[in-house]
């Protein structure tokens, strides 16, 4: 068998190209698998030139939306009549409706955690207040004190006879370090891993990860934001083993319609991580009239992922750096965005808007801050005002004049804009949205302005190699 292939490793190596590129251009036009030119050619020339490595590489990771497992037809509805005042308002329903998000939804008691402290006593709260059932979604849990502790809480509430079911995401759960869950099911809790690497049936789909973090009581309470439930996402964890220092992070807890919303989104979640269909999705609540000029505390819950047949929080970004009056202001831990947001973020910048975009000096990821420079440098050049923060900063929010804040899990770039499961709240109402510009500026005040430095040519091709081949696959 060794000295056929040896004989005929040609004709083998062509046969294989011929296959690559037959399943990459079937899989792509079946699936509708839209991609970033760049992502195209990457996929294609590594086919041609290693196709024993491109090939299986494409099996397991080239997939990028699986829309047919939940996509139902939702009924549309006008935006309410006060939104026409408000053109970034009005677009995003208008979009949110046109590519099924659920229709914005009253909700009441929005507590803006000013910090992990204040993050971790809310999340006490809602486990705590609990009588019937507890659903978590989460990426990882941390294996040290913060984990430890909700970990417990969990546990006393399932001995006490509250349903509590935990989805963590399948990659995530060994980045967290908790490799064996047994003694949480020993408890009574529901533990399921979306999409495990190396025994799920969802071939194709091992670079989909689920990023979504809510915790959710009794379907009335919504804690929210984009902590996981580790300790450096609150207050550090200062055993000497562990030395985990705090991360500036951004969470929020609420109550009222929209947690329905939440609710329903982690129902289809965890049937489709235990592979059984979706439910119909449930009618949304009216918005009533009220003859006022100013809109009422309304909010819609923005999935984005794999699951969506459109690109959501994507579209609505770049919509509303086009609409936008008067001010975006953005915070991000990781700013490598898709070409077409930053070209739309520099329209803005060009066009007058203030343009205000708070990022860690250092991130946890060096790639990231490696591959950033050259969007930054575009950023500054347009007039926008690019900040660094001396500690990390996980927190993710985009707020566009006083219309609409979003905020949530998803990062400004391509991963969590098109290959993450994400979850973004998309708040309307002008006094949520001047609270949570309140805290970003709190921590604007705290940074140091970007200064670039022009590029020589080795950096500039680093750079693109780096954004070539390890951001668009």
């Amino acid at each position: 068998m060794t000295d056929f292939i040896r004989a005929n490793w040609r004709e083998l190596d062509f046969l294989l190209v011929v296959a690559g590129l037959a399943v990459y251009v079937g899989v792509s036009q079946t699936l509708n698998q839209r991609r970033h030119p760049s992502a195209a050619i990457a996929w294609v020339l590594g086919i041609l030139l290693v196709p024993w490595l491109a090939l299986p590489l494409y099996l397991a990771f080239g997939s990028r939306k699986v829309a047919a497992f939940r996509e139902s037809p939702k009924p549309r509805s006008a935006p309410p009549a006060f939104a026409a005042a408000y053109p970034t308002m009005l677009r995003s329903l208008q979009l949110g409706a046109a590519m099924g998000i659920p229709d914005p939804v009253s909700y009441t008691g929005l507590n803006i955690h000013e910090d992990g402290a204040q993050a971790l006593n809310a999340l006490r709260r809602v486990i705590a207040c609990a009588r019937a059932a507890i659903d978590v979604s989460t990426f990882l849990v941390g294996r040290d004190v913060l984990g430890d502790e909700i970990l417990q809480l969990l546990e006393q509430k399932a001995r006490a006879g509250v349903r509590v079911r935990l989805l963590i995401d399948g990659i995530g759960i060994y980045m967290g370090g908790h490799f064996r869950l047994g003694r949480l099911a020993d408890a009574g809790i529901e533990v399921v891993r979306f999409v495990p690497p190396f025994r799920s049936p969802k071939r194709g789909r091992t670079n989909l990860r689920n990023h979504r973090k809510m915790v959710i009581a009794d379907g009335t309470s919504l804690w929210c934001g984009g902590r996981n439930l580790a300790a450096e996402y609150f207050e550090g964890d200062s055993r000497p083993i562990f030395r985990r220092k705090p991360w500036i992070d951004l969470s929020f807890d609420l109550s009222g319609d929209l947690v329905a919303q939440a609710r329903e989104q982690f129902t289809r979640d965890w049937r489709y991580a235990i592979e059984k269909e979706a439910p119909p999705a449930a009618p949304a609540a009216a918005v009533r009239e009220t003859g006022e000029t100013m809109p009422p505390a309304l909010a819609q819950l923005v999935d984005s992922g794999p699951d969506r047949q459109d690109d959501t929080l994507f579209t609505l970004l770049v919509s509303a750096c086009f609409t936008s009056r008067r001010r975006i202001l953005a915070v991000t831990p990781y700013f490598v965005p898709e070409p077409s947001l930053l070209i739309a973020l520099t329209l803005a910048a060009r066009r007058g808007i203030e343009v205000d975009l708070v990022i860690p000096e250092r991130s946890n990821h060096r790639l990231a801050d490696y591959a950033r420079h050259r969007a930054l440098r575009d950023m500054v050049a347009a007039g926008a005002r690019v900040w660094l923060h001396p500690r990390m900063v996980h927190a993710k929010a985009v707020l566009v004049d006083d219309e609409l804040a979003l905020v949530g899990s998803a990062n400004l770039d391509g991963r969590s804009l098109f290959l993450n499961y994400e979850m973004m709240i998309a708040f309307y109402d002008r006094q949520a949205v001047v609270n949570f510009a309140r805290w970003v500026e709190s921590r604007r005040k705290e940074c140091r302005p970007y200064l670039h430095r022009r590029p020589g040519r080795m950096r500039k091709m680093a750079e693109g190699l780096l954004l070539w081949l390890a951001f668009q696959l």
